[in-house]
């Protein structure tokens, strides 16, 4: 009964910043993998961020790098994902993964995550 509860969606002008949090219930999350999705109409879910319980290991899509934050607080379970210089094709539904099961390495992939976030829809105007 792990759940993933995102927060701090919303919209944006083109060059805004938002930042998103995701927040594990039922359980402690401290080593486990977790990651930011996101899907725009008419395309495939594609991983944004990832990271590990090593906060400063992190990994990044190219499309965001430079611009878009991930980090985490073991302690709280929570996940975050600042997003800074917001452009119009960063619009979709943003979703937060986590693998419930420990382990020390990253997961790139939709599958490798058993836990997912409802979905929090950002939209940035130009």
């Amino acid at each position: 009964q792990v759940q993933l509860v995102e927060s701090g969606g919303g919209l944006v002008q083109a060059g805004g910043s938002l930042r998103l949090s995701c927040a594990a219930s039922g359980r402690t999350f401290s080593r486990n993998p977790m990651g930011w999705f996101r899907q725009a109409p008419g395309k495939e879910r594609e991983l944004v961020a990832a990271i590990i319980w090593i906060g400063t290991m992190t990994y990044y899509a190219d499309s965001v790098k430079g611009r878009f934050t991930i980090s985490r607080d073991n302690a709280k379970s929570t996940v975050y994902l600042q997003m800074n210089s917001l452009k119009p094709e960063d619009t979709a539904v943003y979703y937060c993964a986590a693998d419930s099961r420990e382990y020390y390495g990253f997961h790139y992939r939709a599958w490798e995550y058993d836990c997912w976030g409802q979905g929090t829809q950002v939209t940035v105007s130009s």
